[in-house]
Order: structure tokens, then sequence, then C-alpha cells
């Protein structure tokens, strides 16, 4: 018969009676879980944590000492509607990092599975981060941004709201995010400039040769000629191979509102 692990709280956390724990979690000196909070099994936070209300938790993520999660969005037009913040399984969350709960524009801020947030991260309402995304120290983001799966971002860098970072890319330390970053480039500086394909980033995460290649032809297209946006992407359409990497880097210069960095 299987062994069910019962959550440890320290004698000095407070813990909501509205506030669910899931087996194995251990909530250290101090904490405070408020109400709506749904903790994921084998999850720890460390002491000093703060998560305020309507927070759900995967499971075996690792909080660190002083966070505070799931805190009221920092929004003049935000009331106290019913908001939450989700974050996914296996998680890192460092110490004094801070992450907001949505508003009514979506409802809802998120953060995927297998992250890290390193320490004195902000994450602002209505944020999206994918899967495997890394902030380093002090990143901070503005409401509604969104970043795909497996893009690192330096230290003490900036987003702007409404941006969006594609997936797989790589932003260096200490820069001024205030466009659209194409997903698998480099990018860095104040202002920002893209610095080629992330090669050593695709390598490492298994994408093949004729896939590196046909995005190093999209790159060029885009960055490397004098076309406009509307012609390289029309010369794309016709000239690339139809890989759905390809289709993800042209998909979001379609989408972009904000422009797209250069």
């Amino acid at each position: 018969m299987e062994t069910i692990i019962e959550p440890q709280v320290h004698p000095t956390a407070l813990v909501d009676e509205a506030a669910e724990l899931g087996e194995g979690v251990i909530v250290g000196p101090f904490c405070i879980v408020g109400p709506g909070v749904r903790i994921g099994a084998r999850t720890e936070l460390k002491g000093h944590v703060v998560i305020e209300r309507d927070t759900v938790l995967g499971e075996e993520c690792r909080i660190g000492y002083g966070a505070a999660l799931g805190t009221d969005p920092q929004d003049l037009k935000y009331h106290g509607e019913p908001t939450r913040l989700e974050i996914g399984d296996r998680t890192v969350i460092r110490e004094y990092a801070t992450l907001n709960r949505g508003t009514t524009a979506s409802g809802i801020t998120r953060v995927g599975s297998d992250c890290m947030l390193m320490s004195y991260v902000h994450v602002a309402h209505d944020c999206h981060l994918g899967d495997h995304v890394i902030l380093s120290n002090a990143v901070n983001m503005a409401g509604h941004v969104s970043i795909g799966d497996w893009a690192i971002v330096g230290g003490m860098t900036p987003i702007h709201q409404f941006v969006r970072i594609g997936a797989h890319a790589f932003i260096g330390g200490q820069s001024r995010i205030s466009k659209d970053i194409p997903p698998y480039v480099k990018a860095a500086g104040i202002p920002v400039e893209l610095y080629g394909l992330n090669s050593v980033g695709l390598q490492r995460r298994g994408f093949n040769e004729e896939v590196r290649r046909e995005l190093k032809r999209a790159y060029r297209l885009f960055f490397g000629s004098t076309h406009n946006t509307t012609q390289a992407l029309a010369r794309a359409r016709e000239e690339l191979r139809s890989l759905p990497e390809v289709e993800a880097f042209l998909t979001f210069f379609e989408t972009s509102e904000r422009g797209v960095t250069v």
C-alpha cells in the first residue's frame, strides 16, 4: 500500500482554512498561504513566502525566501475582481520574486512548467510564460507580456507592456525590450538589436540541420535584405520549406501588434 506523506507546516506559518495543500508539501517558517490557494504535491515554500490568494502552484515547485505570489495586480483599473495566478510543475522561483494575479483583461497570470525565475524577478498582471523559460535576476515585466517556451532573458532587463518574446529566443542582460522579439533569435542592448539566430541554443535543444538552415534563410530575408516585412513574408512563403518552425517564425511577424525589433 502506497504511503501518503502529509503536508509539513511550520508552527509559525499561517495557512488559510480555504487553502489546499497537496501530499508532501512543505510550508516553511513565517509563510502566509491565503484563501483560494492550491499547492501541488511535494512543492516547498522556504521561509517568509507569501501566497496572497487565488493561486495554483503545480507539483514539485521550489519557492525561495521572501517571494510574494498571487498579490493584487499593480493596475489602477483593477478594483478587486476575482482573478488568478497559475504556475506549472517543477518551476523554481527564487528569493524576493513577485508575481501578481491577472486583471479582467485575461483573468489570469500564467507561468509554465520547468521554468526558473531568479531573485527579484517581477511578473506583472496578465503575463503568460511558456515552459522552460529562464528569467535571470531582476528581470522586470510590465503587464500583458508573453514569453514563449525555452526563452531566456538576461538579468536587469525591463520588458514593456504587451511585448511578445518568441520561443527559444535569447536576450542578453541589461537590455531594454520595447518591441516584439522573434522566436529563435539572439538580441541585446539599449536600444535592443538582433544578433542572428540563437544557433547554440537551437543545436543544444535538438533542432536538426535542415530546420536550422531554413530558419537562417528566413532570418536573412527579414533582417539581411532590403525587403520590408510584407515583401519578406511573401518571399519566405514562396521560397522556404513549410516546416513547423519556419511557420512559427513567419506567423510571429503576421501577428505582431507592437512591431518587431530589427
